[in-house]
Protein backbone atom coordinates (compact mmCIF):
# COMPACT_ATOMS: atom_id res chain seq x y z
CA UNK A 1 0.00 0.00 0.00
CA UNK A 2 2.90 2.41 0.77
CA UNK A 3 4.40 1.53 -2.70
CA UNK A 4 1.04 2.16 -4.31
CA UNK A 5 0.53 5.29 -2.75
CA UNK A 6 3.92 6.59 -3.71
CA UNK A 7 3.55 5.97 -7.16
CA UNK A 8 0.22 7.09 -7.58
CA UNK A 9 0.96 10.26 -5.63
CA UNK A 10 4.41 10.65 -5.05
CA UNK A 11 5.42 9.88 -9.29
CA UNK A 12 2.88 9.84 -11.02
CA UNK A 13 3.59 6.34 -12.20
CA UNK A 14 0.51 4.37 -11.45
CA UNK A 15 1.14 2.05 -13.96
CA UNK A 16 3.74 0.33 -12.33
CA UNK A 17 1.60 -0.61 -9.29
CA UNK A 18 1.01 -4.05 -10.48
CA UNK A 19 4.22 -5.19 -11.69
CA UNK A 20 5.53 -3.52 -8.79
CA UNK A 21 3.58 -5.60 -6.23
CA UNK A 22 4.22 -8.79 -8.23
CA UNK A 23 7.91 -7.95 -7.29
CA UNK A 24 7.89 -7.92 -3.62
CA UNK A 25 5.65 -10.85 -3.17
CA UNK A 26 8.13 -12.90 -5.66
CA UNK A 27 11.13 -11.38 -4.12
CA UNK A 28 9.80 -12.17 -0.51
CA UNK A 29 8.72 -15.77 -1.30
CA UNK A 30 11.96 -16.60 -3.37
CA UNK A 31 14.13 -15.29 -0.74
CA UNK A 32 12.30 -17.43 2.09
CA UNK A 33 12.35 -20.50 -0.11
CA UNK A 34 15.99 -20.01 -1.15
CA UNK A 35 17.64 -19.31 2.55
CA UNK A 36 16.22 -23.12 2.68
CA UNK A 37 19.38 -24.54 1.46
CA UNK A 38 21.91 -22.10 3.38
CA UNK A 39 20.12 -23.67 6.27
CA UNK A 40 20.72 -27.07 5.41
CA UNK A 41 23.75 -26.85 3.93
CA UNK A 42 23.41 -27.14 0.42
CA UNK A 43 24.11 -23.66 -1.15
CA UNK A 44 24.62 -25.45 -5.03
CA UNK A 45 20.97 -25.59 -5.48
CA UNK A 46 20.98 -21.80 -4.66
CA UNK A 47 23.65 -21.00 -6.92
CA UNK A 48 21.95 -22.72 -9.74
CA UNK A 49 19.17 -20.61 -9.25
CA UNK A 50 21.10 -17.36 -9.64
CA UNK A 51 21.97 -18.90 -13.30
CA UNK A 52 18.68 -18.96 -14.16
CA UNK A 53 17.82 -16.31 -12.77
CA UNK A 54 20.49 -14.20 -14.67
CA UNK A 55 19.62 -15.96 -17.90
CA UNK A 56 16.03 -15.56 -17.58
CA UNK A 57 16.63 -11.66 -16.82
CA UNK A 58 18.64 -11.66 -19.59
CA UNK A 59 17.24 -13.04 -22.19
CA UNK A 60 14.01 -10.38 -21.37
CA UNK A 61 15.76 -7.65 -21.00
CA UNK A 62 17.45 -7.84 -24.64
CA UNK A 63 14.30 -8.79 -26.05
CA UNK A 64 12.63 -5.47 -24.40
CA UNK A 65 15.25 -3.11 -25.11
CA UNK A 66 15.07 -4.17 -28.83
CA UNK A 67 11.51 -4.62 -28.82
CA UNK A 68 11.31 -0.75 -27.23
CA UNK A 69 9.80 -1.97 -24.31
CA UNK A 70 8.70 0.16 -21.38
CA UNK A 71 9.22 0.23 -17.58
CA UNK A 72 6.65 -2.09 -16.70
CA UNK A 73 8.03 -5.08 -19.05
CA UNK A 74 11.55 -4.71 -17.54
CA UNK A 75 9.84 -4.77 -13.85
CA UNK A 76 7.83 -8.01 -15.02
CA UNK A 77 10.92 -9.93 -16.31
CA UNK A 78 12.61 -10.11 -12.84
CA UNK A 79 9.00 -11.21 -11.72
CA UNK A 80 9.65 -14.05 -14.07
CA UNK A 81 13.21 -14.63 -13.06
CA UNK A 82 12.00 -14.94 -9.04
CA UNK A 83 8.73 -17.00 -9.83
CA UNK A 84 10.67 -19.31 -11.20
CA UNK A 85 12.82 -19.74 -8.49
CA UNK A 86 9.99 -19.89 -6.46
CA UNK A 87 8.78 -22.96 -8.43
CA UNK A 88 12.80 -24.51 -8.62
CA UNK A 89 12.69 -24.10 -4.87
CA UNK A 90 9.51 -26.09 -4.51
CA UNK A 91 10.31 -29.07 -6.47
CA UNK A 92 14.24 -28.68 -5.15
CA UNK A 93 13.13 -28.90 -1.41
CA UNK A 94 10.80 -31.78 -2.10
CA UNK A 95 12.69 -34.03 -4.80
CA UNK A 96 15.61 -34.38 -2.08
CA UNK A 97 13.84 -34.10 1.00
CA UNK A 98 15.21 -30.54 2.43
CA UNK A 99 12.02 -30.15 4.64
CA UNK A 100 8.42 -29.65 4.35
CA UNK A 101 6.90 -26.50 2.70
CA UNK A 102 2.78 -25.46 3.56
CA UNK A 103 0.80 -22.92 3.56
CA UNK A 104 -0.59 -21.15 6.67
CA UNK A 105 -0.83 -18.28 9.06
CA UNK A 106 0.88 -19.09 12.53
CA UNK A 107 -0.38 -15.93 15.06
CA UNK A 108 2.12 -17.26 17.60
CA UNK A 109 5.14 -17.47 15.19
CA UNK A 110 4.82 -13.93 14.17
CA UNK A 111 4.61 -12.69 17.94
CA UNK A 112 7.55 -14.65 18.57
CA UNK A 113 9.93 -13.38 15.71
CA UNK A 114 8.07 -9.91 15.14
CA UNK A 115 10.16 -8.61 17.45
CA UNK A 116 14.00 -10.31 17.01
CA UNK A 117 13.05 -9.55 13.07
CA UNK A 118 12.35 -5.85 13.26
CA UNK A 119 16.09 -4.83 13.88
CA UNK A 120 17.20 -6.85 10.74
CA UNK A 121 14.33 -5.08 9.03
CA UNK A 122 15.70 -1.91 10.13
CA UNK A 123 19.50 -2.61 9.53
CA UNK A 124 17.75 -3.41 5.88
CA UNK A 125 15.86 -0.36 5.11
CA UNK A 126 18.88 1.74 6.64
CA UNK A 127 21.43 -0.40 4.00
CA UNK A 128 19.79 0.37 1.09
CA UNK A 129 19.22 4.23 2.50
CA UNK A 130 22.74 4.84 2.60
CA UNK A 131 23.50 3.02 -0.46
CA UNK A 132 21.09 4.91 -2.82
CA UNK A 133 20.65 8.53 -1.20
CA UNK A 134 23.33 9.61 -3.07
CA UNK A 135 21.88 9.54 -6.25
CA UNK A 136 18.79 11.07 -5.79
CA UNK A 137 20.25 14.19 -4.06
CA UNK A 138 22.81 14.50 -6.49
CA UNK A 139 20.28 14.66 -9.30
CA UNK A 140 18.55 17.15 -6.91
CA UNK A 141 21.82 18.98 -7.08
CA UNK A 142 24.03 18.42 -10.33
CA UNK A 143 23.42 17.65 -14.15
CA UNK A 144 22.17 14.37 -14.91
CA UNK A 145 25.54 14.00 -17.13
CA UNK A 146 26.96 14.03 -12.76
CA UNK A 147 24.26 11.19 -12.28
CA UNK A 148 25.61 9.13 -15.11
CA UNK A 149 29.22 9.27 -14.34
CA UNK A 150 28.61 8.86 -10.98
CA UNK A 151 26.49 5.62 -11.22
CA UNK A 152 28.72 3.74 -14.16
CA UNK A 153 31.51 4.16 -11.69
CA UNK A 154 29.55 3.09 -8.78
CA UNK A 155 28.04 -0.22 -10.13
CA UNK A 156 31.63 -2.14 -10.34
CA UNK A 157 31.82 -0.90 -6.71
CA UNK A 158 28.30 -2.48 -5.80
CA UNK A 159 28.51 -5.92 -7.75
CA UNK A 160 32.24 -6.88 -5.60
CA UNK A 161 29.32 -7.04 -2.54
CA UNK A 162 28.30 -10.33 -3.64
CA UNK A 163 32.09 -11.94 -3.05
CA UNK A 164 31.90 -10.82 1.02
CA UNK A 165 28.49 -11.71 1.28
CA UNK A 166 29.05 -14.96 -0.40
CA UNK A 167 31.50 -15.63 2.51
CA UNK A 168 29.56 -14.37 5.07
CA UNK A 169 26.45 -16.93 4.49
CA UNK A 170 28.98 -19.89 5.21
CA UNK A 171 30.56 -18.40 8.07
CA UNK A 172 27.58 -16.84 9.63
CA UNK A 173 25.73 -20.07 11.16
CA UNK A 174 29.54 -21.19 12.24
CA UNK A 175 29.59 -18.36 14.54
CA UNK A 176 26.39 -18.57 15.52
CA UNK A 177 27.35 -21.94 16.76
CA UNK A 178 30.44 -20.96 18.61
CA UNK A 179 28.84 -18.44 21.10
CA UNK A 180 26.56 -21.15 22.28
CA UNK A 181 29.15 -23.60 22.66
CA UNK A 182 32.60 -22.05 22.73
CA UNK A 183 33.52 -18.66 23.08
CA UNK A 184 37.32 -19.40 22.55
CA UNK A 185 36.49 -20.72 19.01
CA UNK A 186 34.22 -18.01 18.27
CA UNK A 187 36.95 -15.22 18.82
CA UNK A 188 38.97 -17.03 16.81
CA UNK A 189 36.74 -18.01 13.76
CA UNK A 190 35.75 -14.20 14.00
CA UNK A 191 40.14 -13.26 13.68
CA UNK A 192 40.42 -15.44 10.71
CA UNK A 193 37.05 -14.40 9.24
CA UNK A 194 38.21 -10.87 9.05
CA UNK A 195 41.55 -11.61 8.04
CA UNK A 196 39.89 -14.08 5.03
CA UNK A 197 38.12 -10.29 3.99
CA UNK A 198 40.83 -8.58 4.58
CA UNK A 199 43.08 -10.88 2.07
CA UNK A 200 40.44 -10.27 -0.18
CA UNK A 201 39.00 -6.95 -0.32
CA UNK A 202 42.62 -4.85 0.28
CA UNK A 203 44.10 -6.39 -3.20
CA UNK A 204 40.66 -5.09 -5.18
CA UNK A 205 41.39 -1.74 -3.37
CA UNK A 206 44.37 -1.43 -4.49
CA UNK A 207 44.37 -3.14 -8.15
CA UNK A 208 41.03 -1.28 -8.71
CA UNK A 209 43.18 1.80 -7.63
CA UNK A 210 45.98 1.66 -9.30
CA UNK A 211 43.98 -0.08 -13.07
CA UNK A 212 41.44 2.51 -12.96
CA UNK A 213 42.09 3.31 -16.60
CA UNK A 214 42.35 -0.43 -18.13
CA UNK A 215 39.24 -1.16 -15.84
CA UNK A 216 37.72 1.38 -17.51
CA UNK A 217 38.44 0.84 -20.55
CA UNK A 218 37.30 -2.98 -20.00
CA UNK A 219 34.11 -1.48 -18.99
CA UNK A 220 33.58 1.32 -21.27
CA UNK A 221 33.24 3.89 -18.58
CA UNK A 222 32.89 7.41 -19.14
CA UNK A 223 36.61 9.00 -19.09
CA UNK A 224 35.21 10.91 -15.79
CA UNK A 225 33.62 8.06 -14.44
CA UNK A 226 37.50 6.93 -13.88
CA UNK A 227 38.10 9.58 -11.24
CA UNK A 228 34.98 8.47 -9.65
CA UNK A 229 36.11 4.86 -9.43
CA UNK A 230 39.62 5.60 -8.07
CA UNK A 231 37.81 7.07 -5.41
CA UNK A 232 35.41 4.54 -4.94
CA UNK A 233 38.16 2.12 -4.71
CA UNK A 234 39.14 3.01 -1.23
CA UNK A 235 36.19 1.65 0.29
CA UNK A 236 36.38 -1.52 -1.15
CA UNK A 237 38.01 -2.81 1.83
CA UNK A 238 35.96 -1.95 4.27
CA UNK A 239 33.06 -2.89 2.20
CA UNK A 240 34.73 -6.30 3.14
CA UNK A 241 35.39 -5.81 6.31
CA UNK A 242 31.91 -4.91 7.54
CA UNK A 243 30.73 -8.36 6.85
CA UNK A 244 32.78 -9.73 9.85
CA UNK A 245 31.28 -6.94 12.02
CA UNK A 246 27.72 -7.51 10.42
CA UNK A 247 27.35 -11.45 10.93
CA UNK A 248 29.11 -11.66 14.27
CA UNK A 249 26.63 -9.00 15.88
CA UNK A 250 23.79 -10.88 14.38
CA UNK A 251 25.75 -14.33 15.69
CA UNK A 252 25.85 -13.07 18.96
CA UNK A 253 22.32 -12.08 19.48
CA UNK A 254 23.22 -7.99 19.29
CA UNK A 255 21.14 -7.18 15.98
CA UNK A 256 20.10 -4.49 17.29
CA UNK A 257 23.18 -2.72 17.23
CA UNK A 258 23.64 -3.58 13.76
CA UNK A 259 20.38 -1.01 13.07
CA UNK A 260 22.10 1.09 15.63
CA UNK A 261 25.18 1.47 13.57
CA UNK A 262 23.63 1.53 9.80
CA UNK A 263 21.54 4.42 11.36
CA UNK A 264 24.84 6.39 12.45
CA UNK A 265 26.29 5.68 9.01
CA UNK A 266 23.13 6.53 7.18
CA UNK A 267 22.87 9.72 8.96
CA UNK A 268 26.85 10.61 8.14
CA UNK A 269 26.03 9.27 4.55
CA UNK A 270 22.66 11.67 3.86
CA UNK A 271 24.08 14.66 6.14
CA UNK A 272 27.56 14.51 3.98
CA UNK A 273 26.26 14.77 0.40
CA UNK A 274 23.78 17.32 1.50
CA UNK A 275 26.79 19.34 2.59
CA UNK A 276 29.09 18.53 -0.18
CA UNK A 277 27.45 17.55 -3.25
CA UNK A 278 26.09 20.74 -4.05
CA UNK A 279 29.54 22.16 -4.12
CA UNK A 280 31.86 18.82 -5.43
CA UNK A 281 29.27 16.79 -7.10
CA UNK A 282 29.46 13.54 -8.35
CA UNK A 283 33.11 13.21 -6.57
CA UNK A 284 31.76 14.38 -3.27
CA UNK A 285 29.38 11.51 -3.67
CA UNK A 286 32.11 9.33 -4.38
CA UNK A 287 34.29 10.52 -1.26
CA UNK A 288 31.71 10.26 1.33
CA UNK A 289 30.74 6.29 0.04
CA UNK A 290 34.47 5.87 1.33
CA UNK A 291 33.80 7.59 4.65
CA UNK A 292 30.53 5.51 5.27
CA UNK A 293 31.61 2.36 4.60
CA UNK A 294 34.55 3.14 6.68
CA UNK A 295 32.32 4.74 9.60
CA UNK A 296 30.06 1.56 9.48
CA UNK A 297 33.13 -0.15 10.01
CA UNK A 298 34.68 1.88 13.09
CA UNK A 299 31.05 1.77 14.75
CA UNK A 300 30.70 -2.05 13.52
CA UNK A 301 33.94 -3.15 15.72
CA UNK A 302 33.12 -0.78 18.32
CA UNK A 303 29.62 -2.51 19.01
CA UNK A 304 31.53 -5.72 18.95
CA UNK A 305 33.64 -5.49 22.04
CA UNK A 306 31.35 -3.07 24.33
CA UNK A 307 30.64 -4.91 27.28
CA UNK A 308 32.38 -8.08 25.28
CA UNK A 309 36.16 -6.92 25.67
CA UNK A 310 36.78 -10.41 25.27
CA UNK A 311 35.87 -9.72 21.96
CA UNK A 312 38.29 -7.46 21.06
CA UNK A 313 39.76 -7.50 17.54
CA UNK A 314 43.46 -6.92 16.97
CA UNK A 315 43.08 -4.97 14.15
CA UNK A 316 46.93 -3.70 13.90
CA UNK A 317 48.21 -7.07 14.19
CA UNK A 318 45.93 -8.77 11.97
CA UNK A 319 46.38 -6.45 9.60
CA UNK A 320 49.48 -4.98 8.95
CA UNK A 321 51.50 -7.78 6.77
CA UNK A 322 48.16 -7.92 4.25
CA UNK A 323 48.33 -4.18 4.34
CA UNK A 324 51.84 -4.44 3.18
CA UNK A 325 51.39 -7.02 0.86
CA UNK A 326 48.89 -5.19 -1.23
CA UNK A 327 51.29 -1.95 -1.06
CA UNK A 328 54.09 -4.42 -3.06
CA UNK A 329 51.22 -5.31 -5.45
CA UNK A 330 50.29 -1.92 -5.87
CA UNK A 331 54.06 -0.97 -6.75
CA UNK A 332 54.54 -3.58 -9.84
CA UNK A 333 51.06 -2.96 -10.84
CA UNK A 334 51.82 0.47 -11.16
CA UNK A 335 54.41 0.30 -14.55
CA UNK A 336 51.93 -2.18 -15.90
CA UNK A 337 48.78 0.10 -15.59
CA UNK A 338 49.43 1.56 -19.42
CA UNK A 339 49.06 -2.09 -20.78
CA UNK A 340 46.38 -4.56 -20.92
CA UNK A 341 44.47 -5.87 -17.65
CA UNK A 342 45.13 -9.20 -19.25
CA UNK A 343 48.58 -8.69 -18.15
CA UNK A 344 48.63 -6.07 -15.45
CA UNK A 345 46.24 -8.35 -13.31
CA UNK A 346 47.64 -11.81 -13.41
CA UNK A 347 51.14 -10.05 -12.68
CA UNK A 348 49.55 -8.33 -9.89
CA UNK A 349 48.15 -11.09 -8.77
CA UNK A 350 51.23 -13.13 -8.47
CA UNK A 351 53.09 -10.22 -6.92
CA UNK A 352 50.44 -10.33 -4.34
CA UNK A 353 50.76 -13.57 -3.83
CA UNK A 354 54.31 -13.65 -3.38
CA UNK A 355 54.14 -11.27 -0.77
CA UNK A 356 51.80 -12.65 1.41
CA UNK A 357 54.24 -15.63 1.21
CA UNK A 358 57.48 -13.69 1.70
CA UNK A 359 55.95 -11.80 4.79
CA UNK A 360 54.05 -14.77 6.37
CA UNK A 361 50.99 -12.82 6.01
CA UNK A 362 49.33 -15.96 6.51
CA UNK A 363 50.32 -18.53 9.51
CA UNK A 364 51.02 -22.32 8.77
CA UNK A 365 48.00 -23.49 10.48
CA UNK A 366 46.18 -20.95 7.91
CA UNK A 367 47.38 -22.58 5.10
CA UNK A 368 47.14 -25.85 6.45
CA UNK A 369 43.37 -25.11 6.94
CA UNK A 370 43.09 -23.81 3.34
CA UNK A 371 44.48 -26.97 1.80
CA UNK A 372 42.27 -29.33 3.80
CA UNK A 373 39.37 -27.34 2.61
CA UNK A 374 40.54 -27.79 -0.77
CA UNK A 375 41.34 -31.29 -0.70
CA UNK A 376 38.30 -31.93 1.16
CA UNK A 377 35.85 -30.18 -2.58
CA UNK A 378 38.19 -32.04 -4.48
CA UNK A 379 37.91 -35.58 -3.21
CA UNK A 380 34.36 -35.69 -3.90
CA UNK A 381 35.00 -35.12 -7.17
CA UNK A 382 37.81 -38.20 -7.78
CA UNK A 383 35.58 -40.55 -6.72
CA UNK A 384 33.06 -39.47 -8.84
Amino acid sequence: MVLAIALVFGAGLSSLILPGAALLIATAYANLLRNTFYAVGRAEFDAIAIVAEIAIQGALIFYGARHGAGVSFYIWAYVASFVFTIVYSLLVIRIFRLGQVRLGFDVNLVRRWFPLALPFAFTFFLTNLYFRADVPILQHFRSFAEVGWYTFAYKPFEALQFIPLAIQVVVYPLLGVYFIADVSRLKLAYARFFKVLLLLGWPLTVGTFVLVHPIGRLFRLFTQSEASLRILAVAIVFLFANSAFYAMLNATNRQHLNAWATGLAAGINIVLNLILIPFYGYLAASATTVVTEASLCVFGWWFIQRNRPELRLPVIRLSWRILLAGAVMGVVLYPLSRFSIFISLPAGGLAYLAAIYLIRAIDPEEWRLARQGVLSRLRPNRAA
